[in-house]
């Protein structure tokens, strides 16, 4: 088979020829139809994540159909049309991943290939309201989104949200989601077009983070925020307390702006706010997450397609942060 290696750190993937995965007791082969890009599978391309290691095949989201099946699996996989919840080994505690979490595309072998292997408890039914573009567009950032905004915030219908950084993937879904649950949300991004296109999927206003007065402006327009999701982190993150409405909750899961600024606790304390991190998402929450998705009929943007051989073109715009929600890969 065919897949895009990463040899070292800052060098371009390699479209070539690799061995086909073997199977183990209890694996599945899943022949790829599309697979997609999380801002994890460039920051392992440039080196800056954790456990990395050499040579890689990258790609947590995928989506394709089972070929083989290991011993012990259901024969009732084969030729299923699934999608592949990338968080593994979540464990036994619903509120924190095992020491043995990881997460598919490093250090297993990912989806940027035409055959993946995983684990068959890892496999869902591809949803039948979804192009394989799509479901491959789903699994990590529909996840994270997931248990970011009902897992721990807690949203509701009737709440303010706050999306910070609506533009990648995860933060469009995060707005679809909200806005299907029926709350009031508002965004922030760096780019005016962003910002139009979340109000195209149904936010009520955002603002340009890098203006001054950003946060006095997203105060005027929304009076304050009962859920805050943030994925950056940084200097602006010291403004969320002002934003919040008392018992607010303020959700982050990322920190491509920077660390936790100097914050004032006693806002924190005065306001009973909550400051809750995250990462990805358990089992419940994926199929959660699928049933919410399958019920509002919620489709994920997608910005732009690639060939599966292009993943290295992929991750080059993904390094310019010009997209807005999805990129993806198409076999």
């Amino acid at each position: 088979m065919k897949a895009n290696v990463l040899e070292a750190p800052d060098k371009p993937l390699v479209w070539k020829e690799v061995e086909k995965p073997i199977l183990a007791p209890g694996e599945v082969l899943i022949k790829i139809k599309a697979a997609a890009l999380n801002r994890r599978d460039y920051w392992i391309t440039i080196g800056k994540y954790a456990g990395l290691k050499y040579p890689a095949i990258l790609g947590s989201d995928g989506a394709g159909v089972v070929t083989e099946i290991g011993e012990g699996v259901e024969s009732t996989w084969l030729n299923k049309e699934v999608i592949i919840n990338p968080a593994n080994n979540w464990g036994e505690h619903e509120e924190f991943q095992s020491a043995n979490f990881k997460i598919l595309g490093l250090p297993d072998d990912g989806t940027f290939a035409e055959y993946v292997k995983t684990r068959a408890e890892y496999l869902y039914n591809k949803p039948t309201y979804l192009s394989w573009e799509q479901a491959a567009a789903t699994p990590l950032s529909g996840l994270t989104a997931y248990r970011a905004l009902f897992t721990k915030a807690k949203a509701k219908k009737g709440d303010t949200v706050l999306i910070s950084g609506v533009g990648g993937g995860t933060g469009a879904f995060a707005l679809q989601l909200a806005v299907a649950a029926g709350c009031r949300v508002f965004v922030t991004s760096g780019k005016g077009e962003k910002i139009e296109m979340a109000r195209q999927l149904g936010a009520l206003a955002g603002v340009n983070y890098k203006a001054q007065d950003w946060a006095e402006e997203l105060k005027h327009l929304a009076g304050g925020f009962d859920v805050i999701i943030d994925s950056a982190l940084g200097e602006g993150f010291a403004k969320f307390p002002d934003l919040c409405n008392p018992g607010a909750r303020i959700v982050f899961f990322g920190g491509t702006a920077g660390d936790l600024p100097a914050i004032n606790g006693r806002k924190i304390f005065w306001k009973q706010l909550q400051l809750l991190g995250t990462t990805m998402g358990t089992p419940t929450d994926f199929k959660n997450m699928l049933d919410f998705m399958t019920q509002h009929q919620i489709v994920p943007v997608i910005d732009e397609v690639f060939s599966l051989a292009d993943a290295g073109k992929a991750v080059e715009k993904m390094d310019k942060s010009l997209q807005f929600g999805k990129i993806v890969l198409r076999a």
